[in-house]
């Protein structure tokens, strides 16, 4: 029993540490390293990379008050467009994996602000080396299935569509941030991929 207090202490620090660690794994803090060749799967890539990366960045360190800011009553929240983001990030990776997003599925429960961003760029991050190893984007089109039956678009929907509007919500959350006196992290650089060390 006596060594009981030193366990807790060290399972406590453990466990901290982990906690440290999962924040760590976040992937696209730095954009990675550009692909060797220019390819249809290639470039996709990098889109989603790209997006990875302003997601991570646009969504760092937002506070609960950044997460409530809508500029209008008839807007979306901060909070209500990451959940959008997270189902397009979803609709992304369901195309790069070929399987169907299933409307008739029930909406998942509500989530943290750190379980949106892990499943957000885990699900892009995934998405990405799948495409990047594609030879034929033809493979991958977008299919929605529903209980009056499924619907296919190509594969260009999922550039105009899913990848482009995630792209175009990111740049809302950097905006609405700033409006609730929380600016976008400084030294991010959107054209290099990284964030410069202050």
């Amino acid at each position: 029993m006596k060594y009981l207090p030193t366990m807790v202490c060290v399972l406590t620090l453990y466990v901290m540490n982990a906690q440290d660690t999962h924040k760590q794994e976040l992937p696209y803090a730095e954009i990675p390293d550009y692909p060797e060749a220019y390819t249809p799967g290639s470039v996709v890539s990098r889109m989603i990379d790209g997006l990875g990366f302003r997601y991570y960045w646009a969504t760092e360190k937002l506070r609960e008050k950044d997460l409530a800011y809508r500029p209008g009553k008839d807007s979306r929240s901060v909070d209500e467009t990451l959940d959008h983001i997270l189902g397009l990030s979803k609709v992304i990776l369901n195309s790069a994996m070929q399987r169907p997003n299933d409307r008739s599925q029930a909406n998942q429960e509500a989530l943290s602000l750190q379980e949106k961003r892990s499943q957000t760029l885990h699900n892009l991050e995934q998405a990405s080396v799948v495409f990047l190893k594609s030879d034929s984007l033809e493979d991958h089109p977008l299919v929605f299935k529903n209980s009056e039956g499924t619907t296919k678009f190509p594969f260009w929907n999922q550039i105009n569509g899913p990848i482009a509007d995630a792209l175009w919500h990111c740049g809302q959350i950097v905006s609405y941030r700033r409006q609730s006196g929380n600016p976008f992290p400084e030294g991010v650089n959107v054209f290099t991929g990284n964030q410069k060390k202050q």
